[in-house]
């Protein structure tokens, strides 16, 4: 193992020593194997392939003070991933099974989680995929589940700074009815040309709105919309948006601290009355957001005009993260201590 810098690793892919696999065939899943190749066989006529049977997840390890290393809320992600095998109709994955694998990838390496204080944790990134071979449009009946993982930097580098977003009107991410609430890759394809585009007007994520009416905020992107006003935490309600851990957990904590909650649809036009707005995932846990541009209105929504996150939303970074990474009392029971 090389040398790593942990106080400066990007949030990107490094290798690890080990993942682990598992192959579903014949009606059942067969054992836990480990592996030290990073790369997998895969039939040509794979429905993964062609006609996107696949689903992922991404969850986090953090090394605490007391040198033990503790997974966050990792049963919502087990959930969470047989609701999207299931809304695909791949063979989805024991619960226990994912447990284990966890467990086991964790340990097996082991040096590769982030020291406590480094600001980095280890991503882990189980996946699920068609591996049997079909020509015709039908589900696999076989199935393979890897999951590897990586050492990552902060999202942020120098802090947690507010972004700017670009309203999208022209592309849809997912519609009602669709796919847009199971974690699989073709959501994240079709938000792409968005997100690009995004970028290349010099703005960190695009804000999709409902495909049926384009009146409501769905999503940012790759993570979910909060906004806040007159103490309240506000999150969008729909079909088509994925259902994030993260934005659960911050609703709870939310609570906790003395704000109110709403889950409902946000019209595009209450943009402006929000005094803080972000969004929030797995990756960054919260992104601020300084402005939000609708190019078809040609208005700016200002929300950190200082250049700072709001008070609220630091608030509840700071308490989310403080549990991730064991400087606070876990009051919920979200942590589990890898044995």
């Amino acid at each position: 193992m090389e040398k790593l810098d942990w106080n400066n690793l990007p949030f990107g892919y490094i290798k690890t020593d080990y993942n682990i696999r598992c192959v579903y065939k014949n009606g059942k899943w067969g054992k836990l194997e480990v592996s030290s190749s990073e790369y997998i066989n895969i039939h040509i006529a794979a429905t993964g392939l062609h006609y996107g049977q696949e689903a992922f997840e991404g969850l986090k390890a953090y090394m605490g003070k007391d040198g033990k290393i503790r997974l966050f809320r990792w049963e919502e992600n087990a959930k969470r991933f047989v609701y999207s095998a299931d809304g695909i109709k791949m063979a989805s994955f024991p619960v226990e099974m994912f447990r284990e694998a966890l467990f086991q990838v964790i340990r097996l390496n082991k040096k590769y989680v982030p020291p406590y204080g480094s600001g980095a944790t280890l991503y882990i990134r189980p996946l699920l995929y068609g591996s049997g071979a079909e020509v015709g449009v039908k589900p696999a009946s076989e199935y393979t589940f890897l999951v590897f993982v990586t050492p990552v930097g902060q999202y942020f580098k120098g802090g947690v700074k507010p972004v700017n977003m670009l309203i999208c009107r022209d592309v849809d991410r997912a519609a009602p009815l669709g796919t847009g609430t199971f974690k699989v890759g073709g959501n994240y394809a079709a938000s792409l040309r968005a997100l690009m585009a995004a970028k290349e007007g010099g703005y960190a994520s695009t804000i999709f709105l409902d495909a049926r009416e384009k009146k409501y905020i769905d999503e940012c992107g790759p993570a979910n919309f909060f906004g806040i006003k007159d103490n309240t935490y506000i999150t969008p309600k729909s079909e088509s948006i994925l259902k994030s851990i993260t934005n659960m957990s911050l609703i709870e904590i939310a609570k906790s601290i003395g704000m109110k909650t709403e889950r409902r649809q946000v019209p595009v036009v209450e943009l402006s009355t929000f005094v803080e707005a972000g969004a929030c995932g797995t990756a960054a846990v919260i992104c601020p957001i300084g402005k939000i541009f609708d190019p078809e209105k040609n208005k700016i929504y200002e929300y950190c005009r200082d250049g700072k996150p709001g008070v609220a939303t630091m608030k509840l970074y700071n308490k989310l993260v403080s549990i991730q990474n064991g400087d606070e009392p876990d009051d919920f029971g979200w942590m589990t201590v890898v044995e």
